[in-house]
């Protein structure tokens, strides 16, 4: 006779049923799926080997301390202070095999010109007769043809030809002047993701050849922030590259010009170094190089003591429109995007209010949806005041974690940024 309860009779049962189930064996893998190797279901098998299958080797350079071999090298700076001629100045060298300004060897090779923004006949070829290039050594590259039809040339589109093109020549030096002329028209210089995915293969196709890949970009308006945030576009651009340059107004003379170091990930920040354009006997400037200089490049882009807010504030409208030109994007992606930007949480509300931002709620409530943010075709009127203008209505915190004003009759001056608190 079973004298158990109900209830012992239940965890008898499944204690059975248990044991049971580790003696019942595991389903084999299929024979056509090699053990360790099941397929993903989109089909592909990552690929990869231990380090010890990979030979160290020595780092390059084109420049020591500043502009390597086989890597991608920014070269920022303000409009008129001399950077494409700078980077004539490297091409000169690079194209007779003279030492660097300060004074390390350099190998002869060939330079791949692309510029949009200066003459050929008028601008480039003189400036690089002053300098004492080798002229027959640097390539002015105008455009890409399959046989056919001539087109510009962007990246990442022309990547493998480029690549091409410093084999044949035997190229060690890549000058685009300025980057954002030869990007895709669809590609937003603003979205991290996109730029990466832009300069990747450019990277890739640096470090397969060994050329040195100069990209030149202006800075943005964001003053007072470091030197590494002052490049125009997303900081995926210097994100990407090894080394970055920074042009500027030498502090105590106006009329020189200073070259430093903003990021060099593969050596240690080498020191600045202070030059002046000057005229050379055929009209055309030439670089005039000063020895090294003590202004850093955080120094350089810091603004004048009682410099106004006024220029962040723009920056940030500025970045908001571009960001949303092409329609929503989630809040936690444009949080992101400034941050990475240097756009500050407070800064990015204040922009948004001036730029007309535009919210709605998707997907449902609490962690079920998103918060989308939109800006209007047409930007309404600025305010763009030097302080903070007060909100004129008390906030609260509603249920949904939001700043809302107590009279919904009124707008409130204080837009709450969604996404706040989830």
């Amino acid at each position: 006779m079973d004298t158990r309860t109900n209830y012992q009779r239940i965890v008898d049962d499944a204690r059975a049923h248990a044991r049971q189930q580790r003696r019942t064996p595991l389903p084999a893998i299929p024979p056509d799926i090699p053990p360790k190797r099941a397929a993903a279901p989109s089909g592909y098998v990552l690929t990869g080997g231990p380090l010890s299958a990979v030979e160290p080797e020595a780092l390059r350079w084109l420049w020591p301390g500043r502009v390597p071999a086989g890597k991608l090298t920014i070269l920022d700076g303000d409009p008129g202070l001399g950077k494409s001629t700078l980077a004539l100045d490297l091409a000169a060298r690079v194209s007779r095999g003279l030492p660097m300004p300060d004074g390390s060897p350099t190998e002869a090779g060939a330079v791949l010109l692309f510029t949009a923004e200066d003459g050929l006949a008028d601008t480039v070829r003189p400036r690089l007769d002053a300098l004492g290039a080798d002229v027959a050594q640097v390539y002015a590259m105008v455009g890409a043809s399959n046989g056919g039809e001539r087109r510009d040339v962007v990246f990442p589109t022309h990547s493998d030809a480029l690549a091409a093109r410093i084999v044949d020549l035997g190229a060690r030096l890549v000058i685009l002047d300025p980057l954002v002329c030869y990007l895709l028209g669809t590609t937003n210089t603003r979205v991290d993701a996109e730029m990466r995915q832009a300069l990747a293969p450019l990277a890739h196709v640096a470090e397969t050849t060994g050329a040195a890949l100069v990209v030149i970009r202006h800075l943005n308006k964001s003053a007072g922030t470091q030197a590494i945030y002052r490049g125009g576009g997303s900081i995926g651009i210097v994100g990407q590259a090894r080394s970055a340059l920074l042009v500027a107004k030498d502090p105590e003379d106006e009329s020189r010009r200073v070259l430093a170091v903003v990021k060099s990930n593969n050596a240690p920040l080498a020191p600045s170094l202070g030059f002046e354009l000057v005229g050379a006997s055929n009209g055309a400037a030439r670089v005039e190089w000063l020895g090294e200089s003590h202004h850093r490049a955080d120094a350089l882009v810091a603004p004048p003591a009682g410099a106004s807010e006024r220029g962040e504030l723009a920056e940030a409208v500025d970045f908001l429109r571009d960001l949303l030109t092409d329609g929503e994007r989630t809040a936690k992606e444009v949080e992101r995007e400034a941050r990475a930007a240097g756009v500050s949480d407070a800064t990015l509300r204040r922009a948004r209010q001036v730029a007309g931002v535009q919210s709605r709620r998707a997907g449902g409530i609490a962690g079920q949806g998103v918060w989308l943010l939109s800006c209007p075709s047409k930007p309404p009127v600025e305010r763009l005041s030097e302080k903070p203008v007060a909100a004129p209505l008390p906030l609260r915190r509603s249920v949904s974690g939001l700043d809302e004003p107590l009279n919904h009759d009124r707008p409130a001056y204080r837009v709450p940024f969604p996404g706040e608190g989830e």
